[in-house]
């Protein structure tokens, strides 16, 4: 007796292409060790120029 299935064309391409898991990656490859400036790096919040960042349509109108 046969015991194999019969298989179309097009289902043994997806099996060899997509047959398989990729390999694990570590989660020592993903990460990345880095130092930062001390006090954030000098991106600290400055109030007089914050409104520089945001758009308000009345304020470009001129309203």
């Amino acid at each position: 007796m046969n015991n194999e299935l019969p298989v179309d064309p097009d289902a043994a391409a997806r099996q060899a292409r997509f047959g398989k898991l990729p390999e694990r990656v570590r989660v020592e490859d993903m990460t990345i060790d880095a130092e930062s400036a001390p006090g954030g790096g000098g991106a600290s919040y400055n109030p007089e120029s914050a409104f520089n960042y945001y758009s308000c349509l009345a304020l470009d109108l001129g309203l």
